[in-house]
């Protein structure tokens, strides 16, 4: 078993080298890794994912007609697992992170194991992390919101205060602008979690900022409001008060509980349907002002740099987007004949209204399976099923909005913005499904 999980490794290794000194005999495809280490990170997770289902290769002794070990004793009690976890089997699902991404894992981001999830929602234990400066830990007893600025009423809220207001409970997805920025000049992470596992989707469970501001009031000049966290990078940023009183949240819970301390316990902002950076988490204080306030978030960081050297500012709206999930470099496939093809897409705009799939690198379209529910800036779970006898496969999504926005190639995203900028890469993705049934991360030129 070892030997044969050794073998993988090194036909991966070498092919991977192929790539990088440039063999491949195909031109319109390039495998472009951004140095060998992060072909070294890939092979890992792959060998990883070998080891684990290996290890749990079928035990003929519990095939019918035997009776199964599993029925010859007790199981363990209620008193075992206070707080359920999943299976042992299911281990090799977690969040997983690139050390050499950031300088540091109290300034980093974990991905949320896109490919292993099934239906639309995202576990609690599951959702990508984006830390600025750690994970802050708050008693919320000592927990207060402060509203301030260009009010009638400056007023300061605890916890319980916030659950006193009407609740509302909406499911959101949260996406990181920079989920697959590292594609932007060419394929990188061979996964389908790495590339574009900076998403999650849960339902949130708090008071509408609109509700809250009925209690305080606004003053007329009141036109942006500053969100502040409290963790030890202060995050902030600027919010136009349109947003605000559109469909804004204070969450203190998700999926059914408290919200976990890397997802902002106590209370965190939700500002559905745009860039993750701007759901402060650990929220502390809102300030009403009559203008953006060009906070470091804003301006160091999360624009968009274009080719004459200028940049994009404010580019807040999540633009719809879709990937395929399975098959995945992750997920190959293991057999002939017919299989299910599964993704995820959505938009900051609203509704998903159709996403077609291609097999032959976006020459052909066929129309797949939209699953209930489909909601406003939440994901949606697609199918499609296809029969597969061995031969190769470029395989593609794309995703059309209730809006009728297109998701882009590459090149349509490229021509107007670039290849400067790390974030909002919304482009269409392809999977090279080889003969063997394993799946690379390429790029179509």
């Amino acid at each position: 078993m070892v030997k044969n999980i050794q073998c993988l490794e090194k036909c991966l290794f070498l092919k991977l080298l192929g790539f990088a000194l440039g063999k491949n005999k195909n031109k319109k495809i390039r495998l472009n890794r951004r140095q060998l280490l992060v072909g070294t990170a890939s092979l890992s997770a792959i060998a990883l994912t070998s080891k684990i289902s290996n290890s749990q290769e079928t035990n003929p002794n519990n095939l019918p007609p035997n009776v199964p070990e599993w029925t010859s004793e007790l199981g363990v009690g209620v008193d075992a697992n206070p707080y359920g976890m999943p299976s042992e089997f299911e281990n090799n699902v977690i969040r997983r992170n690139v050390e050499w991404l950031t300088a540091s894992t109290e300034s980093s981001v974990n991905f949320t194991p896109i490919q292993d999830l099934e239906g639309i929602v995202t576990p609690n234990g599951l959702c990508f992390e984006r830390h600025h400066g750690g994970v802050s830990v708050i008693n919320p007893r000592d927990y207060r919101l402060m509203i301030n600025g260009l009010v009638d009423r400056e007023m300061i809220f605890t916890l319980d205060d916030l659950k006193r207001f009407p609740q509302t409970n909406k499911f959101y997805f949260l996406e990181c602008a920079a989920n697959g920025g590292m594609e932007w000049k060419g394929s990188q992470l061979n996964g389908c979690q790495y590339t574009f596992g900076m998403v999650h989707n849960v339902q949130y469970t708090g008071v509408k900022l609109s509700d809250l501001i009925l209690e305080t009031g606004l003053k007329s000049k009141a036109k942006w409001v500053l969100a502040e966290g409290s963790d030890s990078s202060g995050m902030t940023r600027s919010i136009p008060i349109e947003k605000i009183l559109d469909d804004c949240v204070i969450a203190w819970a998700m999926n059914g509980e408290a919200l976990r301390p890397e997802q902002g316990y106590p209370a965190r902002l939700v500002v559905p349907g745009w860039e993750g950076n701007m759901w402060v988490k650990w929220l502390r204080r809102l300030e009403f002002g009559d203008m953006p306030y060009m906070t470091r978030e804003e301006t160091s960081k999360y624009t968009d740099l274009l080719p004459d050297g200028k940049a994009r500012m404010f580019t807040w709206v999540m633009d719809a987007k879709s990937v395929v999930t399975s098959p995945s470099p992750e997920k190959s496939i293991l057999h002939k004949g017919i299989h299910q093809l599964r993704g995820l897409a959505w938009s900051g705009r609203g509704k998903i209204k159709r996403v077609d799939v291609s097999l032959d690198g976006g020459k052909n379209w066929q129309t797949a399976k939209l699953h209930d529910p489909v909601m406003s800036k939440s994901l949606a779970r697609f199918t499609l099923p296809f029969e597969w006898n061995g031969q190769e496969l470029l395989v593609q999504s794309r995703a059309i909005d209730e809006t009728n926005y297109v998701q882009p190639t590459i090149n349509e995203l490229q021509k107007l913005r670039g290849v400067n900028s790390i974030y909002h890469n919304n482009s269409i993705a392809t999977w090279k499904v080889n003969k063997d049934g394993t799946v690379d991360n390429v790029r179509l030129g």
